[in-house]
């Protein structure tokens, strides 16, 4: 643990602070009609989350982004949810695509809906690349807080089992796509959903290794 405290100063201080020096996660406003400010409390509670209980000094809220502003390139950490369309113009996906190889990370978690519009625009951005399921044993799911079983499930649609899906470049994970599992209802304010306590910490501690293990990797 001393050592992963060490290694992620190391590598924080200097791939993903924003110009006031603290860690942020800049949720991406897209185009298509779908909600993409769903969940509004829970990027908050998940920064609050991991300031209280890792070493890393977070920002008190997300920044929002769209795809070419200039402050999406000084986003190395970007999220996206929601529940409906995500449309993206011929050059955003040129952008997002180039921004991803160059080292940011896409963090993108299915709020039920978004599914087949955001495997619609991996297959656009990346025609070259598999989504694929990301194994309980991968140190995704240890890094910080344990997961044996893998992603925990936290809001119940279709009793579908939660997945960890990836993208990969140069065995480097670029997009993780959380789907069935709907981390951001249980980072949420608890009277949003009414979800158990326990549920809830699961949701945020396995938000905490998305995280730490975008910052390591």
């Amino acid at each position: 643990m001393i050592f992963l405290i060490l290694l992620l100063n190391l590598l924080f201080s200097d791939n993903d602070r924003n110009k006031s020096g603290v860690f942020s996660i800049s949720r991406i406003q897209y185009g298509g009609g779908g909600d993409w400010y769903a969940d509004k409390s829970s990027i908050p509670n998940l920064l609050k989350f991991i300031s209280k209980n890792t070493d890393i000094i977070t920002a008190d809220d997300q920044q929002v982004v769209k795809i070419g502003d200039n402050n999406f390139f000084s986003s190395n950490y970007l999220y996206m949810t929601g529940h409906g369309n995500i449309k993206l113009t011929d050059e955003e996906i040129i952008i997002l695509r180039d921004h991803l190889i160059g080292g940011a990370f896409l963090h993108a978690d299915d709020n039920y809906g978004m599914d087949k519009s955001f495997r619609e625009l991996l297959s656009e951005m990346f025609p070259e690349k598999e989504l694929i399921e990301i194994p309980p044993s991968h140190e995704l799911f240890n890094i910080y807080f344990e997961f044996p079983n893998g992603l925990p499930k936290i809001h119940e649609h279709d009793n579908k089992r939660a997945q960890a899906l990836g993208i990969f470049h140069n065995e480097k994970l670029i997009i993780l796509y959380t789907y069935e599992s709907d981390l951001g209802d249980g980072w949420e304010d608890p009277k949003v959903h009414n979800n158990p306590e326990d549920l809830r910490q699961k949701a945020l501690k396995m938000g905490t290794n998305i995280v730490t293990y975008s910052l390591v990797q």
